[in-house]
């Protein structure tokens, strides 16, 4: 027999422990262990395509200028309007894609010579929004 002191949330108590002797009678079974299958083959890794860049909404052709859609979405609002002289950088057309206001900058310096959308169209990629001369 074992005697151990133990202590328990501040209190001191004495456990006495019957040893029990393994009997000849009894032996502790053993599980055959399955052998370990071989690993999986694994498909080949693929690479990742290179991301294909948006279209510029500027095409050049001759000396008018083609505002085109960078993406698809809603017109918001055109803050231009035809006879406009604009400069580069000055927003043109603000269109919602994915949730998010996007601002179609003008490219170059120049003229509003046509608009080809209106506020709430919906355009694709590539779109013709407006001319600029």
């Amino acid at each position: 027999m074992k005697i151990f002191n133990i202590k328990v949330d501040g209190k001191s108590y004495r456990v006495e422990v019957e040893e029990e002797k393994p009997s000849s009678a009894t032996t502790p079974k053993l599980k055959p262990v399955a052998p370990k299958s071989p690993p999986l083959p694994q498909p080949p890794v693929k690479s990742m395509p290179k991301p294909v860049p948006p279209p510029r909404p500027t095409v050049q052709s001759g000396s008018q200028a083609m505002v085109n859609s960078p993406l698809p979405g809603t017109i918001l609002a055109i803050k231009v309007s035809e006879g406009d002289s604009v400069s580069r950088g000055q927003t043109l057309v603000v269109l919602e894609a994915m949730k998010m206001e996007n601002e179609i900058p003008a490219s170059a310096d120049g003229k509003v010579s046509s608009i080809k959308v209106k506020k709430g169209d919906s355009v694709k990629t590539g779109d013709l929004l407006l001319i600029l001369e």
